[in-house]
């Protein structure tokens, strides 16, 4: 099986002074991903390397960078899945930790759970070893401008919603084992304690080598709804390609509970999917060490793997 990875950095919309930092964050995490899966690793740790990748680029919603809650204060979430055997982790409500998804894979890893929240996953952050770093160094100057915004009398934080939220990653490696990875800081000033789609199995992502693997990205209530990545791999095992399951369940998102969003998608013969119902979604995908990616409908960049690596 030839190694394929796409990950995606958020849909929703994008403002033009980002477009750039979105796109390069994507195709960094996209080559570092593939990168681990030409040399034999596996999926997991492709998923988890790409999903790190963009924790730390300030220019996503997720890890540094997170949307504030209502209170000023980041509350992540996250999830990995291992195609294989099913097995998942995932943490939601956390603070103070810089790559949540490490932690979910912690989860999976080294308890006999799959969803830890808020201060149990904090303590079992300190018990695995895992730093806390302060608040302060998560939030930046952007995402406190969008907090204190939402906070003036005539502002709608329900305008936000169309904002990027997310960033994900799936991968497909040598052995034929599917993973994806999903994280994000959630809704700009949500309630304290709110969890949204990406910490949820079948919602904010799901992986198994008998079909694919996805991972989502919008507005999570809309997403946790229609069970959003698992919807899409049953209608490929109805027999769809990844790219019209995609269509598919984002168009019944979209009529059912009017939410939208985007995926990413890999199916177990490689075939891949990066499909949205906003107008923008950053996306990046390598194959055949082949790079494309892109932010608008229908916009597909080419070019060979090191060409990327030189420009990034």
């Amino acid at each position: 099986m030839k190694p394929v990875i796409v990950v995606h950095g958020g849909a929703g919309r994008i403002f033009k002074d980002w477009e750039e930092g979105a796109l390069s964050g994507v195709t960094r995490a996209a080559l570092k991903g593939y990168g681990i899966l030409k040399q034999g690793g596996n999926a997991l740790d492709a998923v988890e390397e790409a999903v790190t990748s963009m924790e730390d680029d300030p220019h996503f919603n997720a890890g540094c960078g997170s949307l504030l809650n209502e209170k000023g204060e980041v509350e992540m979430d996250a999830i990995i899945m291992d195609g294989k055997n099913l097995a998942s982790g995932a943490v939601a409500a956390v603070k103070c930790i810089a790559n949540p998804i490490k932690l979910a894979r912690l989860v999976m890893e080294k308890t006999e759970h799959m969803l830890l929240t808020d201060h149990g996953a904090n303590l079992f952050a300190k018990a695995m070893g895992v730093p806390e770093i302060p608040a302060e160094k998560l939030i930046t100057e952007r995402s406190r401008e969008r907090w204190s915004k939402n906070l003036e009398p005539d502002s709608n934080p329900q305008a936000f919603i169309k904002d990027p939220g997310t960033v994900g990653a799936v991968a497909i490696d040598n052995e034929g084992n599917v993973a994806c990875a999903t994280s994000t800081g959630g809704l700009a000033n949500k309630l304290v304690g709110r969890v949204g789609d990406s910490a949820c199995i079948g919602s904010g992502g799901y992986a198994d080598n008998h079909v694919g693997a996805i991972s989502t990205t919008g507005h999570g209530e809309s997403i946790m709804k229609v069970v959003l990545a698992r919807l899409i791999l049953y209608h490929m095992e109805q027999g769809m390609s990844p790219v019209e399951a995609a269509d598919t369940a984002l168009n019944y998102m979209k009529t059912r509970v009017g939410g939208l969003g985007g995926v990413i998608v890999v199916s177990n013969s490689g075939d891949w999917a990066a499909r949205f119902s906003t107008k923008q979604m950053s996306w990046a995908t390598v194959k055949d060490d082949q790079l494309q990616y892109g932010i608008y409908p229908g916009e597909i960049h080419t070019s060979s793997v090191a060409e990327g690596l030189q420009s990034k």
